[in-house]
C-alpha cells in the first residue's frame, strides 16, 4: 500500500483529489511546487495517520479546513505560498505532535489562536505575510521568536515580546456610564461616520479622475528605444491575456509571453495582481531597481505600464526581455518531454551560469552607483537565454543603500521595512534574528544556490528536515565524499568519458570540491564570516577556466 506520495517540483494542475486522504497507510504527501488549486477537502481529517503534508507554492484557496486538527499524527504541515484565506483554525492547537506549521504568503486573517502557543513540542512556527491582526501571543514558542516564530508581513498585529518590533495594543476602557457613552458617541462614532462619508467622496472623485486621464501617472524612463506601452497594446501582444501564452504564476501576479506589434518583439510580460497587498510596492521596486541597471547578466527591462483597464481598474505591468529557457528551478528539476529523466546540464554549464550570476551579483554590490541588495535571490529568479547565458531578475523586494559610510547594510531611510524578506530555505539566518538587510544576505542566498545547482537538491527537500540543511549536508561529506551528494548526472558525464583515467577523475573531483567549497564559504552563519560577491566571483573565474584548460590539455593529448 502507499506510504509516500512525493510528485513536488513538477507542472500538476488541477485540484488535490479527496480520495487521497483515504488511502490508509499513507503518511506523507508532498505536492509543493505544482500548480494545484482549489480547496484543501475536508475530508483529509480521515488521514489521522499523516506524519508529513507539505502543498507549498501552488494556487490553493479557500478556508482551511479544521478537520485538519484531527490529524493528531501530524508533525509538519507546509502550506505557505498558497492563496489559503479566512481564519487559522483553533483545531491546530490539538495535533499534539506538530514540530512545524508553515502558512506564510496566504490571505489568512483574524488573530492567532491562542491554541498555537499551548502547542508542546511545535519547533517552528512561519504565519509571515497573511492578513493576521490583534494581539501576539506570548506563550510557548512564542517565547522565543527569534529562531522559531516567522510574523513578519501582517500590519495588525501588535504587542508580543519586544523582539517583534510591534506597536503596542491600544488598551480599551469600559465605563458604564451614560455620559461617557455620549462622549464616546460625540468625539468617536460622529467624526469616524463623518470622515468616512469625505473618503468616499474623495475616492468617487479620484476614481473618475482616474477614469478620464490614463496617461498621467508618472513611470521612470527605460531609454528611448521603447516608448511607454499602453494596456490595449499589451492585452493585443499576449493575445487578450491567453492562458497558451500564460507562462508563469506567482503570488504577486502572472507572466505572459508576448509580441509587441510595431516590430514584432518576443516579450515576457509580468502583470502584477492589484487586488494582492504588497503588488503594487514590489512594481514600484522592480522599476526603480532595473531603470539605471545595466549589466549582461541582469534580465533587461524594456519598458513599463502604470494604467487602467476597460473596467476601470490599476493595471500595471513590467516588459522584459524574453527568456527562451526559461528558469533555473525548471532546468534543474523539470523532466524532459516523453522522458521520466531530468535535463542533463553538463559541469562547465553549471559552472557558467554561476560565473554570470555571481557577476551580477558582484555588479549590484560593488560597481554600481549605490549598493542594491536583491533580497530573493534563487533558482525561479535565474532566467537563461538562448545560449544558456544566466541573467538575474525579479527585483520586487530588492532594497537599496544610499549611506556611503557602512558598505554593507540598508541605510534605514532607503526601505520603509526591514522586515523579513525573501523565501525560505535560501534566507540568510540573521533575518530570523531581526537582522538588518545587507550584501552578506544575498550572499548567503548565492551560496544555497550554487550548493543547490550541484547537488541538485533544494534547500526545501524533504530530506533536509531535523535541523538539517544543504549547507550542512554539503559539510559532513566534504571534501573526500563530495561524489556521494553531487547531482548523478555529474558522475554519468564523467563515467561516459571514453578517455576517463585516475587524473581525470581526481581534477573533477577537485573542481567539485572548490566550488562546494565556495557554497560553505558563503552560508556560513556569521555575516561577517563570508566572502564577498567580488572575491565569489574571481574564484568562480578562475575554477572554470582551470577545469576548461584541463579538458582543453586532455583532449589534444
Amino acid at each position: 500500500m502507499l506510504e509516500t506520495l512525493r510528485i513536488s517540483s513538477n507542472n500538476l494542475r488541477g485540484s488535490i483529489p479527496k480520495e487521497i486522504f483515504a488511502i490508509p497507510t499513507i503518511v506523507k504527501i508532498s505536492l509543493s511546487f505544482n500548480n494545484l488549486h482549489g480547496a484543501l477537502h475536508a475530508d483529509i481529517g480521515n488521514a489521522k495517520q499523516l506524519i508529513y503534508l507539505r502543498i507549498a507554492s501552488n494556487n490553493l484557496s479557500g478556508e482551511l479546513p479544521s478537520s485538519l486538527g484531527d490529524c493528531e499524527s501530524l508533525e509538519d504541515i507546509e502550506l505557505g505560498n498558497n492563496f489559503f484565506s479566512g481564519r487559522i483554525p483553533t483545531s491546530f492547537g490539538n495535533i499534539s505532535s506538530l514540530k512545524i506549521l508553515n502558512l506564510s504568503h496566504n490571505n489568512l486573517s483574524g488573530s492567532i489562536p491562542p491554541s498555537l502557543g499551548n502547542m508542546q513540542v511545535l519547533e517552528q512556527l512561519d504565519l509571515s505575510f497573511n492578513n493576521l491582526k490583534g494581539e501576539v501571543l506570548t506563550e510557548g514558542i512564542f517565547k522565543n521568536k527569534a529562531t522559531s516564530v516567522l510574523i513578519d508581513g501582517n500590519q495588525g498585529l501588535c504587542g508580543g515580546l519586544l523582539e517583534f518590533h510591534l506597536l503596542a495594543c491600544p488598551i480599551m476602557r469600559l465605563d458604564s456610564s451614560k455620559n461617557n457613552k455620549l462622549s464616546i458617541l460625540l468625539k468617536v462614532v460622529i467624526p469616524s461616520v463623518v470622515a468616512l462619508l469625505v473618503m468616499v467622496v474623495i475616492s468617487v472623485l479620484s476614481f473618475r479622475r482616474r477614469k478620464q486621464k490614463t496617461n498621467d501617472i508618472s513611470l521612470p524612463s527605460f531609454g528611448g528605444e521603447f516608448p511607454k506601452i499602453s494596456h490595449r497594446d499589451l492585452a493585443r501582444a499576449m493575445e487578450g491575456f491567453a492562458t497558451s501564452n500564460l507562462i508563469g504564476q506567482g503570488r504577486y501576479g502572472s507572466v505572459y509571453r508576448g509580441q509587441l506589434v510595431h516590430d514584432g518583439k518576443l516579450v515576457a510580460i509580468k502583470v502584477f495582481s492589484q487586488d494582492i497587498r504588497g503588488a503594487q510596492k514590489r512594481f514600484i521596486a522592480e522599476c526603480n531597481a532595473l531603470r539605471n541597471v545595466r549589466h549582461r547578466n541582469l534580465v533587461h527591462i524594456l519598458t513599463a505600464c502604470s494604467s487602467i483597464d476597460p473596467n476601470g481598474n490599476d493595471f500595471k505591468a513590467l516588459v522584459y526581455e524574453f527568456m527562451p529557457r526559461g528558469d533555473l528551478h525548471n532546468l534543474l528539476y523539470s523532466t524532459r518531454d516523453g522522458e521520466g529523466s531530468s535535463y542533463f546540464i553538463p559541469l562547465v554549464q553549471r559552472l557558467s551560469i554561476m560565473v554570470d550570476v555571481s557577476e551580477a551579483l558582484a555588479y549590484l554590490h560593488h560597481h554600481h552607483q549605490g549598493t542594491i541588495i536583491h533580497c530573493d535571490l534563487k533558482p525561479s529568479n535565474i532566467l537563461l537565454d538562448d545560449d544558456m547565458v544566466a541573467h538575474v531578475g525579479d527585483f520586487g523586494l530588492a532594497r537599496f543603500k544610499f549611506d556611503t559610510t557602512s558598505p554593507s547594510l540598508v541605510d534605514s531611510t532607503s526601505t520603509s521595512s526591514l522586515a523579513i524578506k525573501g523565501t525560505i530555505g535560501y534566507i540568510a539566518p540573521e533575518y530570523a534574528a531581526g537582522g538588518q538587510v545587507s550584501t552578506a544576505a544575498d550572499v548567503y542566498s548565492f551560496g544555497d544556490v550554487i550548493l543547490e545547482i550541484f547537488i541538485r537538491r533544494s534547500p526545501t527537500d524533504d530530506m533536509l528536515k531535523d535541523g538539517m540543511t544543504i549547507a550542512k549536508l554539503t559539510m559532513i561529506n566534504f571534501p573526500d565524499n563530495v561524489f556521494q551528494i553531487v547531482d548523478p548526472q555529474l558522475l554519468q558525464e564523467l563515467e561516459q568519458r571514453e578517455d576517463i583515467t585516475m587524473t581525470i577523475r581526481d581534477s573533477r573531483a577537485q573542481t567539485l570540491q572548490s566550488v562546494l567549497s565556495i557554497g560553505l564559504c558563503c552560508t556560513k552563519t556569521s555575516p561577517n564570516e563570508r566572502i564577498s560577491m567580488q572575491e565569489v566571483a574571481a574564484k568562480l573565474q578562475g575554477i572554470r577556466d582551470a577545469y576548461l584548460r584541463g579538458n582543453l590539455r586532455t583532449s589534444s593529448q
